[in-house]
């Protein structure tokens, strides 16, 4: 069962006491964890939308790599947050982490490097529609992951939230139908399989990141992320895409297109880390349904700005708004600080002078986001 709200409460004594008092609810809402929490999952979508983009880009220039392309993000986060680990931990530490937890977070990086694979399998066998409604099976799978594996409790208004967001996703999914937007699929049936499991993969995989990110420091969790999707991510590419390296494009607009995409892959990462503590996983995810929208607010300003006769779908920004909505919903009985208990620690097996030489103090820059929203910080 949900806990108590510590929102106004709503009064039905009359409908003018009612239209206040949810006004009063309303302006109550806006907390700075709770502008955090919308701002961060907006940012995260538009850097989806942004990763979309570029991709498209690269396979309209004859480069078809998806495991070699995430190398470079997971290179990223190794080479950025590994050696502030190191710093943290020491070497010696360091090392114990990856006896001692290694293990976790390589099964963690697998199927989160497994899933991104199968989700961008998918969109070469399936339509588009098909896609968008079965990548919103992730937000049940998380859910249902989060009640069960860390006890968290939905109050039935975040469960109205969410059907709300998803009823936007529907409207955006018409509107991508009845503007030609669908594409021709060719093997329906095996797309929607690879989808269908890179959704349950990821409702998985993003329940786990937030379990350990309120519980281990974040460059941990990034730095051993980065690490190991390094390995399984070349390992990959040396089996599937090692012949393809000779006939792919190679040029500075590519180079190009994959720095813009390893950095938004980069940001994404550790800002999604951040948005676990600051809201939950499965806030994260009904975040990101706005990033049809932002889609075409790109193509607008940026693909198609010569052409004067283009007009967008008036239902693309119908469902915007229904989304937005449901973001607001979700959190109209719970606050962002009641979605989970973050207590980060540093791992057990690190011997005394380790732990002196790492204080978690609290204003260190990686951390300083999540602790101005109050939560505990190590």
């Amino acid at each position: 069962m949900a806990p108590p709200s510590n929102r106004p409460p709503v009064s039905l004594t009359s409908p003018s006491t009612f239209i206040r008092s949810v006004y009063v609810r309303f302006i109550a809402l806006w907390t700075p964890s709770f502008v955090r929490s919308i701002l961060y999952g907006q940012v995260l979508s538009v850097a989806l939308t942004f990763v979309s983009v570029l991709t498209t880009e690269l396979v309209d220039r004859n480069w078809v790599l998806p495991s070699t392309q995430v190398f470079f993000s997971y290179a990223s986060m190794f080479i950025v947050y590994t050696p502030y680990t190191v710093y943290k931990y020491g070497l010696k530490g360091w090392c114990k982490l990856l006896v001692h937890d290694g293990w976790k977070y390589l099964i963690l990086t697998l199927g989160d490097f497994e899933a991104g694979y199968l989700y961008i399998k998918a969109f070469g066998y399936t339509d588009l529609m098909s896609c968008m409604l079965l990548d919103a099976w992730t937000i049940p799978v998380c859910m249902l992951v989060c009640w069960v594996a860390m006890h968290v409790r939905y109050h039935w208004t975040q469960i109205l939230g969410v059907v709300i967001c998803i009823g936007g996703l529907a409207l955006l999914v018409t509107s991508d139908l009845l503007t030609g937007k669908n594409g021709n699929p060719t093997r329906s049936g095996e797309g929607d399989g690879f989808m269908l499991a890179a959704s349950t993969l990821f409702g998985f995989v993003n329940a786990a990141e937030e379990f350990y990110v309120r519980r281990s420091p974040l460059y941990e969790v990034l730095g051993q992320m980065g690490l190991w999707g390094m390995v399984a991510s070349s390992v990959q590419a040396l089996i599937l895409e090692r012949q393809q390296w000779k006939t792919s494009t190679w040029d500075g607009a590519i180079a190009g297109l994959l720095m813009g995409n390893t950095i938004s892959v980069f940001v994404m990462y550790t800002l999604q880390m951040i948005l676990f503590r600051v809201a939950s996983s499965p806030y994260f995810n009904i975040s990101l349904l706005t990033s049809d929208f932002y889609g075409l607010l790109f193509g607008m300003f940026f693909l198609l700005l010569p052409l004067t006769h283009y007009s967008p779908y008036w239902l693309y920004f119908v469902a915007f708004a229904i989304v937005i909505s449901g973001l607001v919903i979700y959190f109209w009985h719970a606050t962002p600080e009641e979605q989970g208990k973050t207590k980060v620690e540093l791992p057990k097996y690190l011997d005394a002078e380790g732990k002196t030489t790492m204080k978690d103090y609290e204003g260190q820059k990686l951390e300083l986001c999540v602790q101005e929203t109050s939560i505990a910080m190590a």
